[in-house]
């Protein structure tokens, strides 16, 4: 794709950009008002039982994600056109989702800089090694790559170390109004919790509260690993790394069925949104379906996309993702070349 051509992807994004309070406000009202009554539901179907609370916490959790995109979408400044109502809102959000909005917002704008940049890794994105560098690691680095890339790990135990550890942390260098925040965030979610386990019990609100969080943290953390890894993804070294193609080719489309899409908040849309951070998510859509360059993007469904459990290593020779069975076949690649050569 030429450097005109990327600028001009870029140009056709501009008539969605910008938040419309009509539909931002809607959103509030039908994501965070079904998400407490669902909350409360569950609460008062645990005098049943659990497996009737259940499959309402699963409800409550899809929720959950859709409010997470609104928090994610504030981040961005692209909720409201007041960027103080974005960081109230987008503070309030994150307490209840339990990301500190300043934190997760730094982190997160460097990873839309970097995304698919070979030579920038390691903030905001989720770890990833190449074949070359894979080979050429310690043991121990092996071993715990392998261990970090287990679907188990990342999917079932990723959420806990997410939301219990990762995030309750300011990082190196934070300026105050980030550490801030986090403390907020932090004060704010105990006394939370510290309320509700003594008006309710800590099992109740743990079954309730719990459950929501695992579910709803292993859909958003599989969400962000299914829209950067795929096949024919895109990975560069910082010299040949270009934003553009960075996110039309190195953020999935992720056809999801309507309802699921809805509860995702449209992030399946991913390319639109690296294309365009500034794209609130209710409008993702209709800049894919009317932007005739995003006709041929990467597509994945929720059928292939479970193809990308298989995926661990980047090969830069070949441009996509490997296995690990797939150092079997260069060993065994390598080992007849030696023995053929004369």
């Amino acid at each position: 794709m030429s450097k005109q051509k990327q600028a001009a992807l870029r140009k056709q994004m501009a008539p969605y950009e910008g938040a419309n309070i009509q539909d931002s406000v809607r959103q509030i009202f039908n994501t965070i008002v079904p998400f407490f009554v669902l909350w409360v539901l569950a609460y008062q179907s645990l005098s049943v039982s659990y497996w009737l609370t259940l499959p309402i916490a699963v409800v409550a959790a899809g929720f959950l994600v859709r409010m997470f995109i609104i928090f994610h979408d504030c981040c961005h400044y692209s909720f409201f056109k007041s960027r103080t109502a974005n960081k109230v809102l987008g503070t309030i959000t994150g307490i209840l989702t339990l990301f500190p909005y300043h934190q997760w917002q730094h982190d997160h704008a460097v990873h839309h800089a970097t995304s698919g940049n070979l030579d920038k890794r390691g903030v905001g994105d989720i770890w990833m090694l190449t074949v070359d560098e894979y080979l050429a690691a310690t043991p121990m680095t092996k071993l715990a790559y392998r261990i970090y890339r287990n679907p188990f790990v990342m999917f079932v135990l990723g959420p806990i170390y997410v939301f219990v550890i990762k995030n309750r942390f300011n990082r190196k260098g934070a300026r105050m109004n980030e550490r801030l925040n986090t403390y907020l965030t932090n004060v704010v979610i105990v006394a939370i919790v510290a309320l509700l386990c003594y008006l309710l019990g800590w099992q109740s609100f743990l079954l309730v509260q719990g459950t929501i969080f695992w579910i709803s943290g292993a859909a958003g953390i599989w969400l962000f690993y299914v829209q950067h890894t795929f096949e024919d993804s895109y990975f560069e070294e910082d010299e040949r790394w270009e934003y553009v193609l960075a996110a039309v080719e190195g953020s999935s489309f992720y056809k999801l069925p309507k309802l699921l899409q809805w509860l995702t908040g449209n992030i399946g849309f991913h390319h639109v949104h690296h294309l365009s951070p500034r794209v609130p998510n209710y409008k993702l859509e209709a800049a894919h379906y009317n932007t005739a360059d995003l006709a041929h993007v990467p597509t994945v469904t929720l059928a292939t996309s479970l193809q990308s459990l298989k995926f661990r290593l980047w090969d830069e020779e070949s441009n996509n993702f490997v296995g690990f069975s797939y150092l079997k076949q260069l060993k065994n690649v390598k080992a007849v070349s030696v023995q053929t050569k004369p």
